[in-house]
């Protein structure tokens, strides 16, 4: 049996200031088998890799090799996206012309808005009247 490994464009997000940083960065992904073409925009602040890859072993390949935080690419085009935006989708540090992508929002483990955590919805419910539990002294 035989895997059928297909081209993919991976497309990640990591700070770069500096033609050292842009350089680092390129280098860490060149030399990973399966890769065609690499593409670093400083600009925006993207690296672009195509070829037969895994997109998560790219991912942790530039955090390591770099030493730097990387993220998949969070945005879309914004004439993409439908009107009106989704709540959230509006991002201060998106590039010009792009927003963050709605469909990420959407998934958890990718959304960037902060979940109460499980102390918050604990000491929010410990006085609440819809818990019979309640504190009562207030």
């Amino acid at each position: 049996m035989s895997c059928l490994v297909l081209v993919q464009t991976v497309e990640i997000k990591v700070k770069m200031d500096c033609e050292g940083c842009e350089t680092k960065v390129r280098n860490s992904v060149t030399g990973m088998k399966g890769v065609i073409q690499v593409e670093v925009d400083r600009k925006l602040q993207k690296l672009t890799v195509t070829g037969y890859v895994d997109p998560d072993e790219v991912l942790h390949r530039v955090r390591y090799r770099t030493g730097k935080k990387a993220e998949f690419w969070p945005y879309v085009p914004a004439e993409v996206v439908p009107l009106p935006y989704s709540p959230g989708v509006y991002d201060k540090k998106a590039p010009p012309g792009y927003v963050r992508n709605p469909l990420q929002l959407e998934d958890p483990q990718a959304s960037s808005i902060a979940s109460a955590s499980s102390f918050e919805v604990k000491t929010t419910t410990a006085f609440s009247d819809d818990n019979p539990n309640a504190c009562v002294i207030m």
